[in-house]
């Protein structure tokens, strides 16, 4: 007789998730370094800059009143979302009722909740590629399936309206748009903005954009906000934005979602069942963060930079390496197909997941493969770390794959 099949433990749509490849890589060389190892990570996308300080005393003043040891509305604070209101009107130049405004636990959650809010079983998303790790996961527990839309160095990494008309079929809902780029460092042009944004707008087409990342652009790229650019999406658009990057906040935890009442609606509900809300302490935080300036961003971004050439350069220095200038966010994204099936030490790597586990394993230097964004044949560099560490870091890869 036969045994009947074991019955599954875990649910399947949970069980196909893939782990963060980002955190993951982040996590592995944080633990070499507590093992002693002078392990160098350029993975995470993480500032490494302190919070500035004038949100720390905030967030301690408010620690010390006892309305912000209690829940707050799901939506978040009334103060926070009016903030979130007049900065967008600040840095994007358009005008939001705060009542459209969601306050999440970080941008993460602000991306998992809109598409949450928008697909159902079986609608399609074009996913413009190299993408952020999170993004196709956020879609496919919506329900939904990604469809990529791949773009290279030949293209600086951007989707053409060509290449997206193509990708569209009668089952596209949603399009993921994200500039400044992550993980690449792509920047659209206000045109090319304008000119996706109008063709979303033709075909009736959902826009998710990602914002996280607008205060940290170079040379000549400039932020365009999709919904500035083409004020009729704005009943078809969800914006994602934070805190993390710009004021070196990723542990604080607060994002938002800007968007239309019903989607807004939509996500509010889900948030008082997911998360209820952010933490009070956190909120107030925010708030003296959007209220106070952009000072200190100014000063980080001059150290990105600095650190963003630092890195070209030296990583176009290694044979087999082609590494396009990023003009924003805080990565480079060079393609290593020049580098695969080479032999390095003895081994010959087959893809970029192999050559940047070579790289770890040899010269204890965490850099995270294309595979974790789209299509092999690239490594993810972040330059938020020191100007020492990054040096000491693409030293150490550039004697490894010149043979040293």
């Amino acid at each position: 007789m036969n045994a009947s099949p074991a019955p599954r433990r875990v649910s399947q749509r949970l069980g196909a998730i893939a782990p963060s490849a980002t955190l993951a890589v982040d996590a592995k060389a944080k633990a070499l370094k507590a093992a002693g190892r002078p392990v160098i990570g350029f993975g995470a996308g993480e500032p490494d800059f302190p919070t500035p300080g004038y949100i720390v005393e905030a967030a301690i003043a408010a620690a010390r009143v006892p309305a912000n040891h209690k829940y707050t509305p799901a939506s978040g604070i009334p103060a926070l979302r009016d903030a979130i209101a007049v900065k967008t009107l600040r840095d994007s130049g358009y005008e939001v009722d705060p009542a459209r405004v969601l306050v999440t636990n970080g941008g993460k959650q602000a991306v998992f909740q809109a598409f949450a809010s928008i697909l159902d079983d079986g609608d399609e998303v074009i996913l413009p590629t190299p993408y952020w790790t999170t993004y196709p996961e956020a879609i496919r527990l919506a329900g939904a399936q990604p469809v990529e839309v791949f773009a290279g160095p030949d293209q600086e990494y951007l989707v053409t309206v060509e290449q997206l008309e193509a990708a569209r079929t009668p089952k596209t809902k949603a399009l993921l748009f994200c500039s400044p780029s992550n993980p690449t460092g792509a920047v659209y042009s206000p045109e090319q903005t304008k000119a996706i944004g109008e063709w979303a707008l033709e075909h009736g087409i959902w826009v998710v954009t990602d914002e996280i990342y607008e205060h940290l652009v170079y040379d000549d790229a400039v932020f365009t906000p999709i919904v500035k650019a083409v004020p009729g999406l704005a009943e078809t658009c969800i914006v994602v934005n934070g805190v993390a990057k710009t004021y070196a906040m990723t542990g604080w935890r607060v994002g938002w979602m800007i968007g239309p009442l019903d989607a807004i609606k939509a996500a509010t509900n889900f948030q008082s069942h997911l998360t209820s809300n952010v933490a009070n302490v956190s909120q107030r935080a925010a708030i003296a963060a959007l209220e106070g300036g952009l000072e200190d961003v100014a000063v980080m971004r001059k150290a990105f930079d600095r650190r963003r050439h630092t890195m070209v350069e030296m990583l176009s220095a290694i044979d087999g390496i082609v590494c396009p200038t990023p003009k924003g966010a805080f990565y480079c994204y060079p393609s290593v197909e020049g580098l695969i099936d080479r032999e390095i030490r003895g081994k010959r790597p087959a893809n970029s997941a192999e050559l940047a586990t070579l790289i770890l394993e040899e010269v204890e230097v965490a850099v995270v493969p294309g595979e974790a964004f789209g299509p092999s044949g690239f490594l993810r560099l972040s330059y938020a770390l020191s100007d020492e560490d990054l040096v000491e870091g693409v030293s150490r890869m550039q004697k490894l794959l010149s043979g040293s």
